[in-house]
């Protein structure tokens, strides 16, 4: 039998809070996947994957502007990676029946620099979602 030390103590009074935080963080975006709540400013998007397979899921959106923009900024976000695929998605706007299609446009420079900085998430929401690195679409009307 291995005797504990005071250094491997150390280490598991470490690794235990950091597993439970992931495992929290886990739980979170997995309940977060399943429910998808609507909200006032909530939007459906419509991805396609390589077999063109439609993907919907609920996003919220932000307005800059005359801009819409949606974010990933949760770790699951295989609609993101879609869309910047083939960028030709459709949006139903929560106000809207039917869905409308866009041309998702990745933000570069200024543009993405100043979206970040204005959308910026609490250190709250950044604790749920894990600090997930966070990456804007440009829906532009097609």
């Amino acid at each position: 039998m291995k005797k504990i030390t005071a250094k491997s103590g150390l280490w598991f009074l470490l690794i235990i809070p950091i597993v439970i935080y992931v495992g929290w963080v886990i739980n979170y975006e997995v309940n977060l996947g399943r429910n998808q709540p609507m909200r006032g400013n909530s939007i459906i998007i419509a991805t396609y994957d390589d077999q063109d397979a439609r993907h919907e899921r609920v996003l919220s959106l932000r307005q800059l502007g005359n801009e819409l923009y949606v974010s990933a900024n949760h770790w699951p976000r295989a609609w993101y990676r879609q869309a910047l695929q083939n960028p030709n998605v459709e949006v139903k706007l929560a106000s809207a029946d039917d869905f409308m299609k866009y041309t998702a446009v990745p933000l570069e420079g200024i543009e993405d620099e100043r979206v970040k900085e204005r959308f910026k998430p609490s250190l709250r929401s950044q604790l749920r979602m894990g600090f997930a690195p966070r990456q804007y679409l440009r829906l532009v009307p097609r």
